[in-house]
């Protein structure tokens, strides 16, 4: 039976909060997954979900110096198998500890490198290979409301992608819809506190990865919503 899944493409897909996101929507999209490296024991799971769906996936590494070349020798590889994209969950990120007094024009390059420049670069990348009436979505943070004071370069970078989500809006606009979500915990990291964590919240819990799958769904179907950033923090912001 011909397979006439969309085709769904997760930057960052392939760690942590993008593993469960491909895990999630695998049943329902075709994927092409991004990422520098894969995680423990994805080609098992590759070949479990092979019956069903169709999955890429790319290595594309904000370091790389031949990052544009890359991209579109990849994406034109992809068109020439038929692919266009539905939707696009731009997650790709770090969330490095920057107090002020720490700064350096490499850090600050490196942490802008990968939350900043990578995002604009694969948005370009990825637009003319979006299907009519697609969604491009960026996961940005809830700091673009209240900034991380130890983490202000992170927050800086976040609060850039917050800008670029209507002004790419109105670029791609009428052909391909753009949505932002500004995150607050959705997978506390090892170590951290989850009930300090959950109590800087209004709803004093910290989110879980179908908070953020049910705001994904909602954007992609919802075809009048562009150029808007949706903040899913459980109300951190105003706690």
């Amino acid at each position: 039976m011909e397979n006439r899944k969309p085709w769904w493409i997760l930057v960052g897909g392939r760690q942590r909060l993008g593993r469960v996101l491909a895990e999630r929507f695998a049943p329902e999209c075709n994927l092409v997954l991004t990422s520098s490296r894969p995680w423990e024991g994805e080609e098992a799971w590759l070949e479990g979900v092979a019956r069903t769906t169709e999955v890429r996936t790319l290595c594309w590494n904000a370091g790389d110096p031949g990052l544009d070349a890359r991209l579109a020798s990849d994406l034109e590889t992809l068109a020439a198998e038929g692919v266009v994209f539905a939707s696009a969950l731009l997650g790709a990120g770090t969330f490095p500890l920057a107090p002020l007094g720490d700064w350096t024009p490499e850090s600050l390059e490196a942490t802008w490198r990968m939350n900043l420049s990578f995002p604009f670069l694969v948005a370009q990348a990825l637009s003319p290979r979006m299907a009519e009436g697609g969604c491009l979505q960026f996961l940005l943070d809830t700091s673009v409301h209240r900034p991380w004071l130890k983490r202000l370069p992170y927050s800086a970078a976040k609060s850039g992608l917050a800008v670029l989500v209507p002004g790419l809006a109105q670029l791609l606009a009428p052909r391909v819809r753009v949505v932002g979500h500004a995150l607050g915990v959705i997978m506390a990291d090892e170590g951290t506190d989850p009930a300090f964590l959950a109590g800087r919240s209004l709803l004093k819990r910290t989110g879980e990865p179908e908070d953020l799958i049910r705001a994904v769904r909602y954007a992609a179907e919802s075809s009048y919503l562009t150029g808007e950033v949706m903040t899913l923090d459980g109300g951190r912001r105003w706690a």
